[in-house]
């Protein structure tokens, strides 16, 4: 079973997501138990393909037993297998904190379809991660983007529909453009096979240039759009603001995952040398993730709304991880890759933690939140423990990604580019410190009494709060699959 591990992480959500509709018929009340087991199979087979990658290198299967080109290939590489563990543990843990949170805030008899959802979401996220064919790529993009498109207005909240349409036309744009750069590389190299395309795509450069460079446009605004890149992040906010608390941390898994779609489009088939040389890509995404980073924290400055904030604070995220990628060094590109585990755990903890306080309290104000320390004070230190990983204060985890992005910009003689963390950092201290200072040091009228959210919410909040600040102090860990990645990818 342990070969067969490549299709089993996808396989097995994508089982019970077609299991749960038939056993939802008969009894609702399994639903949520097949989700879970189905999750925890994922998270299980995540780990034993990222140890077989330390142990034994890179793992290729070809599906139905057909050889590449001709047949699909998932190929597990230590960034695919990186991806796999944030994306499987991750969602173990939002099943986890569903059980109790779907009960009180989504409508009756919504079970069924949110856990079948979440599943087709995650098995579409993983076959992100391990194909290592293009149109199968975007196959799986399709997959996870049309489960989040139904996710989003779940909850049932005023202007839920009208949000997920709008994310609907934008990705949907988004995944046309992927499939017409698929078409153009497929029409000019005759195979869609990653490293076959890796290949052929000098020559057909020199031969093709317009149509290469038309799909190299393509698959940046694309994936861009996925990931919320600035400025195609126009859907985000909108659909966070009103999708329930556990398919919004999914969701910053989807953008993690155009980031990493991204990455492994651009360094793997068009390649360092080509991005980074005749057509400077490279430098053009330091500049765009450089604006994201800055625009992205003066907005969430702005908002009075708590999942808002948190909406835009992942705008400027997500242009540290593209800074990364577009400083096209060992190290920009390893605090890159580091950054898409760091921020997704602070992220998902900051996330979960507002839909206990609104489970609990029922408030999205921030205004609202003084004195939840003492009301919710094991909630209210969550979230200053992933809000300090989210501003890099050291030692936590985000401290540790910004360190390397910052030294891969000196590393590059691009000094303008560590002045931008720095402030990017600042402006965050500013808008998470705004929210401390109120559940801390805020005021609150009438009788204050402990309340907070039941033992299946709260486990996962604090699983996520100190994740975001130990692999800072144990960055090895995650440093042993990042590493090996970024030598790939460039190379090396």
């Amino acid at each position: 079973m342990i070969e067969h591990s490549p299709v089993l992480v996808v396989m097995a959500p994508f089982i019970g997501a077609y299991i749960i509709p038939l056993l939802g018929l008969w009894r609702k009340q399994y639903c949520y138990p097949v989700a879970a087991v189905a999750a925890g199979l994922s998270a299980l087979f995540s780990i034993v393909l990222a140890g077989s990658v330390l142990t034994g290198g890179t793992i290729r299967y070809a599906v139905g037993g057909w050889a590449p080109p001709w047949g699909i290939e998932l190929v597990v590489d230590p960034l695919s297998a990186f991806m796999c563990l944030v994306i499987s543990l991750v969602s173990l843990l939002v099943v986890a904190y569903s059980r109790n949170y779907i009960e009180k805030e989504l409508p009756e008899g919504k079970t069924t379809s949110y856990c079948t959802l979440i599943l087709l979401l995650v098995g579409g996220l993983l076959g992100v991660a391990v194909t290592g064919d293009l149109f199968n790529l975007f196959v799986m993009t399709e997959i996870f983007s049309m489960a989040a498109y139904a996710l989003v207005p779940m909850g049932g909240r005023r202007g839920s529909f009208l949000a997920s349409y709008r994310y609907l036309i934008l990705a949907s744009i988004g995944t046309s453009l992927i499939l017409l750069a698929t078409g153009y590389l497929y029409m000019v190299t005759g195979t869609l096979n990653m490293a076959d395309l890796a290949a052929r795509l000098p020559a057909a450069y020199a031969y093709h240039p317009w149509v290469v460079l038309a799909a190299l446009a393509f698959f940046l605004v694309g994936f861009g759009i996925k990931s919320a890149l600035f400025p195609l992040h126009a859907w985000l906010p909108d659909a966070y603001s009103v999708a329930p608390a556990p398919v919004v941390v999914l969701s910053t898994l989807v953008t993690k995952v155009g980031a990493y779609s991204l990455i492994r489009v651009l360094l793997t088939v068009f390649g360092f040398e080509l991005i980074a040389g005749p057509i400077p890509v490279a430098s053009a995404l330091t500049w765009i993730a450089a604006a994201a980073i800055l625009a992205g924290s003066l907005s969430a400055i702005a908002q009075t709304d708590i999942i808002k904030m948190l909406a835009y604070s992942s705008v400027a995220h997500i242009g540290y991880v593209m800074l990364g990628v577009g400083l096209a060094g060992p190290l920009g590109l390893t605090g890159g890759i580091l950054h898409i585990l760091n921020h997704t755990l602070a992220k998902a903890c900051l996330f979960l933690c507002a839909g206990a306080v609104i489970y609990r309290a029922g408030i999205r104000r921030i205004d609202d939140f003084r004195g939840l320390g003492r009301t919710m004070p094991l909630t209210a230190a969550a979230f200053t423990l992933a809000a300090a990983s989210i501003a890099g204060i050291p030692p936590t985890a985000g401290f540790m990604s910004k360190l390397y992005l910052a030294l891969g910009a000196l590393e590059t003689g691009r000094w303008v580019f560590v002045a931008v963390i720095l402030a990017g950092g600042l402006l965050t201290a500013l808008v998470y410190l705004r929210v401390i200072t109120l559940m801390f040091f805020g005021g609150r009228e009438g009788t204050l009494r402990r309340d907070e959210p039941p033992l299946g919410m709260l486990a996962p909040i604090v699983v996520l709060a100190l994740a975001s600040a130990m692999l800072g102090i144990f960055v090895g860990l995650p440093l042993s699959l990042v590493e090996p990645a970024v030598r790939l990818l460039l190379g090396m």
